[in-house]
Protein backbone atom coordinates (compact mmCIF):
# COMPACT_ATOMS: atom_id res chain seq x y z
CA UNK A 1 0.00 0.00 0.00
CA UNK A 2 2.81 2.40 0.93
CA UNK A 3 4.63 1.49 -2.29
CA UNK A 4 1.49 2.24 -4.36
CA UNK A 5 1.14 5.67 -2.65
CA UNK A 6 4.80 6.42 -3.41
CA UNK A 7 4.31 5.57 -7.09
CA UNK A 8 1.17 7.73 -7.19
CA UNK A 9 2.96 10.75 -5.65
CA UNK A 10 5.79 10.30 -8.15
CA UNK A 11 3.36 10.17 -11.09
CA UNK A 12 1.46 13.26 -9.89
CA UNK A 13 4.68 15.18 -9.34
CA UNK A 14 5.87 14.28 -12.85
CA UNK A 15 2.54 15.26 -14.37
CA UNK A 16 2.54 18.61 -12.56
CA UNK A 17 6.08 19.29 -13.65
CA UNK A 18 5.24 18.39 -17.22
CA UNK A 19 2.18 20.65 -17.12
CA UNK A 20 4.27 23.55 -15.86
CA UNK A 21 6.78 22.94 -18.60
CA UNK A 22 4.07 22.89 -21.27
CA UNK A 23 2.37 26.02 -19.95
CA UNK A 24 5.67 27.82 -20.09
CA UNK A 25 5.93 27.29 -23.85
CA UNK A 26 4.84 30.52 -25.63
CA UNK A 27 1.63 30.22 -27.62
CA UNK A 28 3.35 31.21 -30.85
CA UNK A 29 5.72 28.26 -30.50
CA UNK A 30 2.77 25.86 -30.43
CA UNK A 31 0.96 27.45 -33.41
CA UNK A 32 2.72 27.66 -36.78
CA UNK A 33 3.44 31.26 -37.69
CA UNK A 34 1.62 32.65 -40.73
CA UNK A 35 3.78 34.69 -43.08
CA UNK A 36 3.07 38.41 -42.74
CA UNK A 37 0.73 39.93 -45.32
CA UNK A 38 2.67 41.72 -48.05
CA UNK A 39 2.84 45.42 -47.27
CA UNK A 40 4.30 48.77 -48.20
CA UNK A 41 7.86 47.45 -48.24
CA UNK A 42 6.95 46.19 -51.72
CA UNK A 43 6.20 49.71 -52.98
CA UNK A 44 8.00 52.72 -54.37
CA UNK A 45 6.52 56.20 -54.69
CA UNK A 46 4.79 55.22 -57.93
CA UNK A 47 4.28 51.43 -57.97
CA UNK A 48 3.99 48.22 -55.96
CA UNK A 49 4.96 44.67 -56.88
CA UNK A 50 3.95 41.55 -54.97
CA UNK A 51 5.33 38.09 -55.76
CA UNK A 52 2.04 36.23 -55.62
CA UNK A 53 0.63 33.23 -57.54
CA UNK A 54 -2.48 33.60 -59.72
CA UNK A 55 -5.63 34.00 -57.66
CA UNK A 56 -7.94 36.61 -56.21
CA UNK A 57 -6.66 39.04 -53.57
CA UNK A 58 -8.13 41.65 -51.25
CA UNK A 59 -6.11 44.86 -51.19
CA UNK A 60 -6.55 47.35 -48.33
CA UNK A 61 -4.83 50.71 -48.82
CA UNK A 62 -4.30 53.67 -46.52
CA UNK A 63 -4.04 56.89 -48.48
CA UNK A 64 -2.74 60.29 -47.41
CA UNK A 65 0.33 62.19 -46.28
CA UNK A 66 1.50 65.48 -44.80
CA UNK A 67 0.00 67.38 -47.73
CA UNK A 68 -3.42 67.11 -49.29
CA UNK A 69 -3.43 64.23 -51.75
CA UNK A 70 -5.45 62.64 -54.54
CA UNK A 71 -4.58 59.03 -55.32
CA UNK A 72 -5.83 56.60 -57.95
CA UNK A 73 -4.68 52.98 -58.30
CA UNK A 74 -4.43 50.85 -61.43
CA UNK A 75 -3.05 47.35 -61.78
CA UNK A 76 -1.96 44.51 -64.02
CA UNK A 77 -2.84 45.36 -67.64
CA UNK A 78 -3.98 48.95 -67.13
CA UNK A 79 -7.03 48.01 -65.05
CA UNK A 80 -8.64 50.82 -63.08
CA UNK A 81 -8.91 49.48 -59.52
CA UNK A 82 -9.54 52.58 -57.40
CA UNK A 83 -10.79 55.97 -58.63
CA UNK A 84 -8.97 59.13 -57.62
CA UNK A 85 -9.55 59.51 -53.89
CA UNK A 86 -8.88 62.68 -51.90
CA UNK A 87 -7.30 62.80 -48.44
CA UNK A 88 -6.82 66.07 -46.49
CA UNK A 89 -3.42 67.25 -45.34
CA UNK A 90 -2.32 65.07 -42.44
CA UNK A 91 -5.38 62.83 -42.86
CA UNK A 92 -5.71 59.18 -43.76
CA UNK A 93 -8.36 57.45 -45.88
CA UNK A 94 -8.75 53.65 -45.96
CA UNK A 95 -10.12 51.96 -49.05
CA UNK A 96 -10.30 48.36 -50.26
CA UNK A 97 -10.72 46.50 -53.53
CA UNK A 98 -10.42 42.94 -54.79
CA UNK A 99 -8.20 42.12 -57.75
CA UNK A 100 -7.97 39.10 -60.04
CA UNK A 101 -4.39 37.98 -60.77
CA UNK A 102 -4.09 35.64 -63.75
CA UNK A 103 -1.81 34.50 -66.57
CA UNK A 104 -2.08 35.96 -69.18
CA UNK A 105 -2.88 39.02 -67.09
CA UNK A 106 -4.80 40.82 -69.86
CA UNK A 107 -6.46 39.37 -72.94
CA UNK A 108 -6.63 35.55 -72.81
CA UNK A 109 -4.84 35.22 -76.15
CA UNK A 110 -2.51 38.15 -75.51
CA UNK A 111 0.90 38.58 -73.91
CA UNK A 112 1.63 36.73 -70.67
CA UNK A 113 2.46 39.92 -68.78
CA UNK A 114 4.54 39.93 -65.60
CA UNK A 115 4.20 37.36 -62.78
CA UNK A 116 2.60 38.45 -59.53
CA UNK A 117 0.51 41.50 -58.73
CA UNK A 118 1.58 44.89 -60.06
CA UNK A 119 -0.08 48.13 -58.98
CA UNK A 120 0.58 51.67 -60.16
CA UNK A 121 -0.15 54.84 -58.21
CA UNK A 122 -1.71 57.72 -60.10
CA UNK A 123 -3.90 60.72 -59.52
CA UNK A 124 -3.00 64.40 -59.37
CA UNK A 125 -1.11 64.09 -56.05
CA UNK A 126 -0.66 60.41 -55.09
CA UNK A 127 0.21 59.44 -51.52
CA UNK A 128 0.22 55.86 -50.23
CA UNK A 129 0.66 55.50 -46.47
CA UNK A 130 0.05 51.77 -46.16
CA UNK A 131 -1.08 48.67 -48.03
CA UNK A 132 -2.00 45.10 -47.11
CA UNK A 133 -2.61 42.26 -49.59
CA UNK A 134 -4.32 39.04 -48.51
CA UNK A 135 -5.92 36.10 -50.33
CA UNK A 136 -9.63 36.76 -50.87
CA UNK A 137 -11.80 34.25 -48.99
CA UNK A 138 -15.38 35.37 -49.65
CA UNK A 139 -15.41 36.85 -53.13
CA UNK A 140 -18.06 36.91 -55.81
CA UNK A 141 -16.79 37.13 -59.37
CA UNK A 142 -18.02 39.08 -62.36
CA UNK A 143 -16.60 37.25 -65.38
CA UNK A 144 -16.61 39.09 -68.70
CA UNK A 145 -16.99 37.41 -72.09
CA UNK A 146 -16.56 39.87 -74.94
CA UNK A 147 -14.50 41.49 -77.67
CA UNK A 148 -12.13 44.45 -78.04
CA UNK A 149 -14.70 46.97 -76.76
CA UNK A 150 -14.76 45.08 -73.43
CA UNK A 151 -11.25 43.64 -72.98
CA UNK A 152 -8.20 44.75 -70.98
CA UNK A 153 -6.51 46.63 -73.81
CA UNK A 154 -2.69 46.42 -73.50
CA UNK A 155 -1.77 49.92 -74.67
CA UNK A 156 -2.86 53.54 -75.02
CA UNK A 157 -5.00 55.05 -76.35
CA UNK A 158 -7.31 52.01 -76.38
CA UNK A 159 -9.43 50.92 -73.43
CA UNK A 160 -12.35 48.50 -72.99
CA UNK A 161 -15.24 49.13 -70.61
CA UNK A 162 -14.41 45.91 -68.75
CA UNK A 163 -10.96 47.37 -68.04
CA UNK A 164 -12.52 50.36 -66.28
CA UNK A 165 -15.29 48.51 -64.40
CA UNK A 166 -13.28 47.30 -61.34
CA UNK A 167 -12.87 50.84 -59.96
CA UNK A 168 -16.62 50.98 -59.32
CA UNK A 169 -16.64 47.84 -57.13
CA UNK A 170 -15.80 47.50 -53.47
CA UNK A 171 -13.75 44.84 -51.76
CA UNK A 172 -15.40 41.42 -52.05
CA UNK A 173 -16.49 41.73 -55.68
CA UNK A 174 -13.89 41.07 -58.37
CA UNK A 175 -13.79 41.37 -62.16
CA UNK A 176 -12.18 38.57 -64.18
CA UNK A 177 -12.05 39.97 -67.71
CA UNK A 178 -11.83 37.22 -70.32
CA UNK A 179 -12.88 39.41 -73.24
CA UNK A 180 -10.51 39.12 -76.20
CA UNK A 181 -9.98 41.31 -79.26
CA UNK A 182 -11.50 40.17 -82.53
CA UNK A 183 -13.78 37.48 -81.08
CA UNK A 184 -17.25 36.59 -82.33
CA UNK A 185 -19.73 34.16 -80.80
CA UNK A 186 -18.36 31.56 -83.24
CA UNK A 187 -14.67 32.02 -82.41
CA UNK A 188 -15.20 32.40 -78.66
CA UNK A 189 -17.16 29.17 -78.36
CA UNK A 190 -14.73 27.34 -80.63
CA UNK A 191 -11.47 28.20 -78.88
CA UNK A 192 -10.63 26.01 -75.83
CA UNK A 193 -8.50 28.85 -74.42
CA UNK A 194 -11.58 31.04 -74.27
CA UNK A 195 -15.00 29.55 -73.50
CA UNK A 196 -13.79 26.20 -72.16
CA UNK A 197 -11.37 28.00 -69.84
CA UNK A 198 -13.99 30.48 -68.60
CA UNK A 199 -16.57 27.78 -67.85
CA UNK A 200 -14.17 26.03 -65.47
CA UNK A 201 -13.80 29.26 -63.46
CA UNK A 202 -17.53 29.85 -62.92
CA UNK A 203 -18.67 29.27 -59.34
CA UNK A 204 -22.19 29.18 -58.01
CA UNK A 205 -23.58 32.70 -57.81
CA UNK A 206 -20.99 34.30 -60.09
CA UNK A 207 -22.18 36.75 -62.73
CA UNK A 208 -21.08 36.22 -66.34
CA UNK A 209 -21.61 39.25 -68.57
CA UNK A 210 -21.66 38.35 -72.28
CA UNK A 211 -21.20 41.00 -75.00
CA UNK A 212 -20.31 39.50 -78.39
CA UNK A 213 -21.58 41.04 -81.64
CA UNK A 214 -19.09 43.39 -83.30
CA UNK A 215 -17.22 40.56 -85.03
CA UNK A 216 -20.19 38.39 -85.97
CA UNK A 217 -20.21 40.03 -89.40
CA UNK A 218 -20.80 36.79 -91.30
CA UNK A 219 -22.82 34.88 -88.69
CA UNK A 220 -26.39 34.23 -89.83
CA UNK A 221 -29.38 34.77 -87.56
CA UNK A 222 -30.07 31.16 -86.48
CA UNK A 223 -26.38 30.51 -85.76
CA UNK A 224 -26.00 33.74 -83.80
CA UNK A 225 -29.05 32.93 -81.68
CA UNK A 226 -27.89 29.35 -81.09
CA UNK A 227 -24.46 30.57 -80.01
CA UNK A 228 -25.94 32.99 -77.47
CA UNK A 229 -28.18 30.23 -76.12
CA UNK A 230 -25.17 27.91 -75.80
CA UNK A 231 -23.30 30.55 -73.79
CA UNK A 232 -26.28 31.07 -71.49
CA UNK A 233 -26.74 27.33 -70.96
CA UNK A 234 -23.04 26.83 -70.23
CA UNK A 235 -23.09 29.47 -67.50
CA UNK A 236 -26.18 28.01 -65.88
CA UNK A 237 -24.79 24.48 -65.96
CA UNK A 238 -21.97 25.71 -63.71
CA UNK A 239 -24.32 27.47 -61.30
CA UNK A 240 -23.52 30.97 -62.53
CA UNK A 241 -25.92 33.72 -63.54
CA UNK A 242 -25.65 34.81 -67.19
CA UNK A 243 -26.25 38.43 -68.13
CA UNK A 244 -26.62 39.33 -71.81
CA UNK A 245 -25.22 42.71 -72.85
CA UNK A 246 -26.08 44.36 -76.15
CA UNK A 247 -23.02 45.90 -77.90
CA UNK A 248 -21.90 49.50 -77.60
CA UNK A 249 -22.85 51.53 -80.66
CA UNK A 250 -20.45 52.60 -83.34
CA UNK A 251 -20.16 56.37 -83.66
CA UNK A 252 -21.69 56.57 -87.13
CA UNK A 253 -24.06 59.50 -87.55
CA UNK A 254 -26.77 60.09 -90.11
CA UNK A 255 -27.04 63.57 -91.61
CA UNK A 256 -29.83 64.36 -89.14
CA UNK A 257 -27.61 63.66 -86.12
CA UNK A 258 -29.07 60.23 -85.27
CA UNK A 259 -27.46 56.79 -85.16
CA UNK A 260 -30.34 54.96 -86.82
CA UNK A 261 -28.31 52.99 -89.37
CA UNK A 262 -26.97 49.46 -89.68
CA UNK A 263 -23.33 50.38 -89.06
CA UNK A 264 -24.02 52.23 -85.81
CA UNK A 265 -26.54 49.71 -84.48
CA UNK A 266 -24.65 46.51 -85.29
CA UNK A 267 -26.77 45.03 -88.06
CA UNK A 268 -24.43 42.79 -90.07
CA UNK A 269 -24.14 42.31 -93.84
CA UNK A 270 -26.62 39.42 -93.72
CA UNK A 271 -29.23 41.66 -92.12
CA UNK A 272 -28.86 40.15 -88.65
CA UNK A 273 -29.83 42.76 -86.05
CA UNK A 274 -27.52 41.69 -83.23
CA UNK A 275 -29.07 43.79 -80.44
CA UNK A 276 -32.55 42.60 -81.41
CA UNK A 277 -31.48 38.95 -81.30
CA UNK A 278 -29.82 39.46 -77.91
CA UNK A 279 -32.97 41.07 -76.53
CA UNK A 280 -35.06 38.19 -77.87
CA UNK A 281 -32.83 35.51 -76.33
CA UNK A 282 -32.84 37.37 -73.00
CA UNK A 283 -36.65 37.47 -72.99
CA UNK A 284 -37.12 33.86 -74.13
CA UNK A 285 -34.53 32.39 -71.77
CA UNK A 286 -35.35 34.66 -68.80
CA UNK A 287 -31.86 36.17 -68.77
CA UNK A 288 -31.10 39.61 -67.27
CA UNK A 289 -30.36 42.13 -70.04
CA UNK A 290 -28.09 45.16 -69.99
CA UNK A 291 -29.13 47.10 -73.08
CA UNK A 292 -25.87 48.89 -73.65
CA UNK A 293 -26.82 49.59 -77.28
CA UNK A 294 -29.79 51.67 -76.16
CA UNK A 295 -27.85 53.41 -73.39
CA UNK A 296 -24.83 54.29 -75.54
CA UNK A 297 -27.02 55.38 -78.49
CA UNK A 298 -28.89 57.79 -76.24
CA UNK A 299 -25.64 59.18 -74.82
CA UNK A 300 -23.79 59.53 -78.12
CA UNK A 301 -26.75 61.25 -79.80
CA UNK A 302 -27.12 63.64 -76.86
CA UNK A 303 -23.45 64.65 -77.14
CA UNK A 304 -23.71 65.14 -80.87
CA UNK A 305 -21.18 64.79 -83.67
CA UNK A 306 -18.44 66.83 -81.99
CA UNK A 307 -19.06 66.08 -78.33
CA UNK A 308 -19.10 62.32 -78.84
CA UNK A 309 -15.65 62.22 -80.44
CA UNK A 310 -13.95 62.08 -77.03
CA UNK A 311 -15.73 58.80 -76.19
CA UNK A 312 -14.07 57.03 -79.12
CA UNK A 313 -10.67 57.19 -80.79
CA UNK A 314 -11.87 59.44 -83.58
CA UNK A 315 -9.29 62.16 -82.97
CA UNK A 316 -6.38 59.78 -82.40
CA UNK A 317 -7.09 56.99 -84.91
CA UNK A 318 -10.20 57.99 -86.89
CA UNK A 319 -11.69 55.00 -85.06
CA UNK A 320 -15.40 55.21 -84.26
CA UNK A 321 -15.73 51.70 -82.82
CA UNK A 322 -13.11 51.47 -80.07
CA UNK A 323 -13.30 53.65 -76.99
CA UNK A 324 -10.80 55.97 -75.36
CA UNK A 325 -10.03 55.72 -71.64
CA UNK A 326 -12.63 58.42 -71.11
CA UNK A 327 -15.24 56.63 -73.20
CA UNK A 328 -14.57 53.24 -71.63
CA UNK A 329 -14.91 54.82 -68.18
CA UNK A 330 -18.25 56.40 -69.08
CA UNK A 331 -19.53 53.13 -70.55
CA UNK A 332 -18.32 51.14 -67.51
CA UNK A 333 -20.34 53.52 -65.35
CA UNK A 334 -23.42 52.69 -67.44
CA UNK A 335 -22.79 48.99 -66.76
CA UNK A 336 -22.46 49.78 -63.04
CA UNK A 337 -25.82 51.57 -63.12
CA UNK A 338 -27.50 48.64 -64.85
CA UNK A 339 -26.03 46.10 -62.41
CA UNK A 340 -27.70 48.09 -59.64
CA UNK A 341 -30.95 48.70 -61.54
CA UNK A 342 -31.32 44.98 -62.21
CA UNK A 343 -30.36 44.19 -58.60
CA UNK A 344 -27.63 41.85 -59.78
CA UNK A 345 -25.28 43.21 -57.10
CA UNK A 346 -26.11 44.73 -53.71
CA UNK A 347 -25.75 48.48 -53.35
CA UNK A 348 -23.08 48.05 -50.69
CA UNK A 349 -20.74 46.33 -53.12
CA UNK A 350 -20.65 49.22 -55.58
CA UNK A 351 -18.58 52.35 -55.12
CA UNK A 352 -20.51 55.58 -55.52
CA UNK A 353 -17.95 58.25 -54.59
Amino acid sequence: MRQRRTHLRTAVTAAVALGIALSAVPAQARTPMRPPAPGIENCTATACHFDLPPGTYDVRVTLGGDLASRTAIAGETRRALLPETAAPAGGRIVRGFTVNVRTPEGEPLGAQGTPGLDLTLGGTAPALAGIRVTPARHTRQILLVGDSTVCDQPGDPYSGWGQRLPQYLREGLSVANYADSGESTVSYLGNPLLWDAVRLLIRRGDLVLIQLAHNDKTTDGPAYRANLEALVAGVRERGGEPVLVTPVVRRWFNTDGTLDNDTALLVNGLGVDHPAVIRSVAADRDVPLIDLTARTKELVESLGVEGSKALYLHNEKRDNTHTSVHGATVYADLVREELLNLRLVPKGSVRVE
